[in-house]
């Protein structure tokens, strides 16, 4: 999975290209893990290039938003394709996160 990472205005945009599966998830939430620690962090993860998300996946995204509740931050994911919003929707997921 390829990450990129930018800051625009003070919220880090996140773009994902890939699978997000169990060979990939630790990568992720390990670099992940530099921005959702601080206090009141504004993340955006863009799934337009994203193909994939395993249980492994959705749990560091479960993890990512407990954080931001946690410090006062904000999560949102955004350019779902059809088949990651059926995973969403079929775990409850879509009922957890903010999806736009």
């Amino acid at each position: 999975m390829k990450i990129d990472v930018k800051q625009e205005n003070g919220i880090f945009v996140v773009d994902l290209e890939g699978r997000m599966d169990t060979n990939t998830s630790p990568e992720f939430q390990k670099e992940m893990e530099t921005y959702y620690s601080q206090e009141g962090f504004k993340m955006v993860l863009d799934f337009d290039k994203l193909d994939f998300v395993s249980s492994a996946g959705l749990r560091v995204l479960l993890l990512i938003q407990k954080k931001s509740k946690a410090l006062n931050g904000s999560l949102v994911i955004k350019n779902v394709k059809p088949e990651i919003q059926e995973v969403f929707d079929m775990t409850g997921f879509s009922d957890i996160l903010t999806i736009e």
